[in-house]
């Protein structure tokens, strides 16, 4: 009997509310009305905001765990909001199946009085039994929208419609071990100085993501300490939508950053963007 995987690590869509207001996850109580050809499996509990590469790789392995068996016509992934990008691109990095993988979650708790979680997995499900679904990788279902996991973002902290995505293409790469691999994000501002970049060299960092501002720029104390750190270097921006690319000079722009060693994100924002190097760092890619 075919039917559609589970699988649940905790968020929002698990949390209830205790007396002064403050959602914690619980032990898999979701609130929902899970059908019988759903197998629900319960990875863990917990905020995804506490997650690490540890944590998301234990979701890719059992997604791949569950498409071994051939009766599993897809798979559900419930996922707390504040993380669900990374987590989502580094499952369709390795997704390499046609058959559907979906995440979804919410933005209101299990006891609210208006949940969206249950609309949110109701969509989901339906997702995968679609056949026009197969091959598209990983997707985010969320308020009404069905999204592709890579350009993914998170767009507003409340709004039940939460995600944008860039829709960058994909591209399938093979599965990797994260473990010991540390990438760091570097957020930049008017005034930005080396310091976070040169403790995080010193820190044994693999790898610096930029979070820069507009198109992708900042100013020469920024691209020397590039220029130096002696790590790869790749360049996002902290505005949420439109393309990042070195087209400002002047001494701090893009182009100067480029001249420094760095590379640029074209789409992914700063959380897909560490993810992708360090996949790419841990398979020894240039």
């Amino acid at each position: 009997m075919s039917y559609i995987a589970l699988l649940t690590t905790g968020g929002t869509i698990a949390s209830s509310r205790d007396e002064n207001g403050i959602s914690r996850p619980g032990p898999g109580a979701l609130g929902l009305d899970v059908a019988s050809e759903v197998k629900v499996r319960h990875l863990m509990s917990k905020d995804s905001s506490t997650f690490d590469f540890s944590d998301m790789g234990r979701i890719a392995d059992a997604v791949a765990e569950a498409l071994v068996d051939e009766a599993c016509q897809g798979v559900v992934v419930l996922h707390g909001t504040d993380t669900m990008e990374e987590s989502a691109l580094l499952v369709d990095l390795f997704h390499d199946d046609p058959r559907p993988v979906v995440f979804t979650g919410a933005q209101r708790t299990s006891d609210h009085d208006a949940p969206d979680g249950p609309v949110n997995v109701a969509a989901a499900t339906e997702l995968v039994l679609d056949d026009t679904n197969r091959g598209r990788g990983v997707l985010v279902v969320f308020g009404g929208r069905a999204l592709p996991a890579r350009g993914l973002s998170k767009w507003h902290t409340t709004d039940l419609d939460a995600f944008i995505s860039s829709a960058e293409p994909r591209v399938v790469v093979p599965r990797v071990d994260l473990t010991g691999v540390r990438v760091d994000i570097v957020a930049l501002y008017p005034g930005a100085d080396a310091v976070a970049i040169e403790a995080f060299v010193a820190a044994g960092t693999d790898g610096i993501i930029l979070e820069a501002t507009g198109s992708g720029n900042t100013n020469a104390q920024i691209v020397d300490a590039v220029k130096n750190c002696g790590v790869p270097v790749v360049v996002t921006t902290r505005v949420p939508v439109g393309p990042i690319e070195p087209t400002y000079g002047g001494g701090g722009g893009g182009a100067d950053l480029v001249d420094a060693g760095a590379v640029f994100s074209p789409l992914l924002r700063a959380g897909q963007a560490r993810v992708m190097l360090a996949v790419q760092i841990a398979s020894g890619r240039s």
